[in-house]
């Protein structure tokens, strides 16, 4: 999914020496409308994104996951076909409606098999994983730029044809390999077909109360409006807008980004996103394991990982150096990339039952999404080459990402202590009754 989200931010600068580049064979497209290509893909997905939760749940993870796959990779590579300004909009929003639902639905079905303290390093390594597939799409847009003109195709037009085809065949494979929800019943001989009854009442066992069950009903009012009076649930929704604008803008355009730092080509700027997202690989999975470990709080990692884009937007905006610059945007992608996955267990354990956690994980994913209707128009390559009106939007809204932090982890933490007590008291009247 990573290397769908953002092969379009590789394709804006493949082969513009040659004449070839997008923006110029799509009619000349000027930064707002360029802004607009970015942008119009989150709108849908965001829309789509609480319900698609839910329908993994309705038709089943093998089955949805395996639409949501198919169904992207065709539309992905609908988007080679594109001849204008239009077209290429209508294949990013439908790219949008196909893809929702897929990232929540993940942790969604995750949350049904894992208690959440055993999610931290699997949601880490999930995520590490997809932004991974950064570091492979700038080496793979870097490779392709080389075909321009092959069979009379522009290099942007191959980028699309070869990175869509993965997607399908994947989705195949999915539709035949993943596993379905956890269950005691043997109805459906699909169903976690490779555990044995004492292993599925092993993990069963393991699952604490409040998690999502397949018996629980798709939609439940009750826990619907539970998840409305949650008093986490603003600041988690604040901290997800706040940060995916103000942190993930940079990385709607980072290939053009590096570019305008004139250090080097297109082709070889491709080549110079894969450092930062290397490093989240390895950030994502040191943090997480110290978090599962409780060696560090997520709380404290998330608000380290703050700090330090927020210092690397300041020395972008004051610093001259080219080198120093190119470091400082992949540190701060890097951080940026890790923050979601340490503290989406945190957003998880805040809820309790199967509607309740659906819906606010889709939620609050589907709010994150407004980075990239926003991101894209606060990083319009009209800003470049210094960035620096993009910059200190980033430092403003990360500033805010901090406060959000503070202020959701002091009531997490006053939820659990209520929810100590009243384990406490429930025991005590267990020990009463005993005796």
């Amino acid at each position: 999914m990573r290397i769908h989200v953002s092969n379009i931010s590789n394709t804006a600068i493949i082969n513009i020496e040659q004449g070839d580049g997008i923006k110029a064979q799509l009619g000349n497209l000027s930064s707002e409308q360029w802004a607009w290509v970015l942008s119009i893909f989150y709108y849908p997905y965001m829309m789509l994104e609480p319900l698609a939760t839910l329908a993994l749940k309705r038709f089943g993870p093998r089955q949805w996951m395996a639409r949501i796959m198919i169904t992207w990779g065709f539309v992905s590579m609908c988007q080679a076909a594109a001849q204008n300004y239009s077209g290429i909009l209508a294949c990013r929003f439908f790219l949008g409606a196909a893809e929702a639902g897929f990232y929540p639905g993940v942790l969604y079905h995750l949350s049904f098999w894992f208690p959440t303290d055993r999610l931290k390093f699997r949601i880490a390594f999930f995520y590490a994983c997809g932004m991974f597939s950064g570091t492979i799409s700038g080496l793979l847009a870097y490779a392709i730029s080389f075909m321009n003109g092959a069979g009379g195709l522009a290099g942007w037009r191959w980028v699309f044809i070869l990175e869509g085809l993965p997607a399908i065949f994947m989705g195949i494979y999915t539709y035949f390999f993943l596993p379905n929800y956890l269950t005691m019943q043997n109805q459906d001989p699909e169903t976690a077909a490779f555990l044995s009854a004492p292993e599925k009442a092993a993990i069963l066992a393991d699952v604490p109360p409040t998690a999502p069950t397949m018996s629980s009903k798709t939609f439940d009012t009750s826990q619907f409006q539970a998840m409305l009076r949650s008093p986490t649930l603003i600041p988690f929704l604040i901290i997800w807008i706040t940060h995916g604008i103000g942190g993930f803008g940079i990385t709607f355009i980072l290939p053009t980004v590096i570019y305008d730092l004139g250090m080097t080509d297109t082709a070889v700027a491709q080549l110079m996103t894969m450092p930062a997202y290397a490093t989240v690989f390895g950030i994502l999975l040191t943090t997480a394991w110290l978090t599962q470990r409780g060696v560090l709080s997520p709380w404290v990692v998330g608000l380290g990982l703050e700090g330090v884009q927020i210092l690397c937007y300041v020395l972008l905006i004051t610093v001259k150096n080219v080198v120093v610059k190119y470091v400082l945007v992949c540190v701060a992608t890097a951080a940026t990339s890790s923050f979601f996955p340490i503290i989406w267990p945190e957003r998880i354990r805040a809820t309790s039952g199967s509607t309740n956690a659906g819906l606010a994980i889709g939620l609050t994913n589907a709010v994150a999404q407004l980075m990239g209707i926003v991101g894209p128009q606060v990083y319009q390559t009209r800003f470049g080459p210094s960035y620096r009106v993009s910059y200190s939007v980033s430092i403003g809204l990360l500033t805010t990402t901090v406060a959000a932090i503070c202020v959701t982890w002091f009531l997490v933490n006053r939820d659990d202590q209520r929810r100590g007590r009243l384990a406490g008291c429930e025991q005590g009247s267990t020990d009463a009754g005993q005796q």
